[in-house]
């Protein structure tokens, strides 16, 4: 009995040391948010001004008219905006907490494994809502613009007038969509080494996964074919993509396996 409350207590020091650990990366973190949050607050207006731009282009570079329907509508909405720029401005420092603490924890063979994840996650989500934000955002929002009418046919018109909370949440919705969805070869690679997939099973799903590409192009994307398309054989690139890299990584954890050099060396 004394033995266990003996093995209890000499477990408490090392518990206590992760969590004060812990505690110390969480503050750091919260630190860094708030810090890029006064920043990007400062420059709302400019950030936002920006992330208007596919809505410009969609109307050939004329004046853009964005309204607000309620008195603090506008000040929310640059509040959104920073917390947005905040978090994107914060990321690398986040990210950084996040493999300090659990670093210590790996072998060296893991940490190899882990790092490039974590590398190509940022990587992958940027170039995914960049896709969003340059290429599908302006087509999609010329589709929306088409239904505007000055009512010579039917005798009423309909213009769009869009709110800003609107518009932000619409083209956030877009550049967080695309940017999640280019992820797919992170999550592809960590099942495959978590053992629960293999590129055997990936190669014959193949044709579900074409499926499945345009399935998350028609929930993400308008519904416009063109927008559609221009999710759906990015997801697919970058399905076949995953697998080319599991076939790579398979032959690396090969020839450590087998204690061969690897090629160059």
């Amino acid at each position: 009995m004394s033995d266990a409350i003996d093995e209890i207590d000499g477990s408490k020091a090392p518990l206590m040391d992760h969590l004060i650990e812990l505690r110390r990366r969480l503050l750091v973190s919260i630190a860094a948010l708030v810090v890029a949050f006064g920043i990007a607050f400062t420059q709302s207006k400019t950030i936002f001004a920006f992330l208007v731009q596919p809505l410009v282009r969609a109307e050939g570079g004329h004046h853009t008219q964005l309204i607000y329907t309620k008195l603090y509508e506008a000040f929310f909405v640059e509040v959104k905006v920073a917390a947005f720029a905040a978090l994107c401005l914060a990321f690398p420092v986040i990210a950084n907490q996040l493999w300090a603490f659990v670093a210590p924890g790996l072998y060296r063979n893991e940490k190899r494994a882990f790092l490039p994840f974590l590398i190509m996650t940022p990587v992958l989500f940027t170039a995914g809502a960049a896709l969003a934000y340059y290429i599908v955002a302006p087509i999609s929002f010329r589709f929306f613009l088409k239904f505007d009418d000055n009512g010579a046919a039917t005798g009423f018109a309909q213009t769009a007038l869009p709110t800003m909370n609107d518009y932000l949440s619409l083209i956030m919705h877009f550049m967080a969509g695309f940017g999640i969805a280019f992820l797919l070869p992170v999550l592809l690679m960590l099942l495959e080494r978590a053992g629960i997939v293999t590129r055997t099973q990936l190669k014959a799903g193949r044709r579900y996964a074409i499926v499945g590409a345009f399935v998350v192009a028609a929930i993400l994307a308008p519904p416009d074919v063109l927008s559609q398309a221009l999710l759906a054989l990015p997801l697919i690139a970058l399905y076949e993509a995953s697998i080319v890299g599991i076939w790579f990584s398979e032959r690396k954890r090969l020839r450590t396996a087998a204690n061969l050099p690897a090629v160059g060396e």
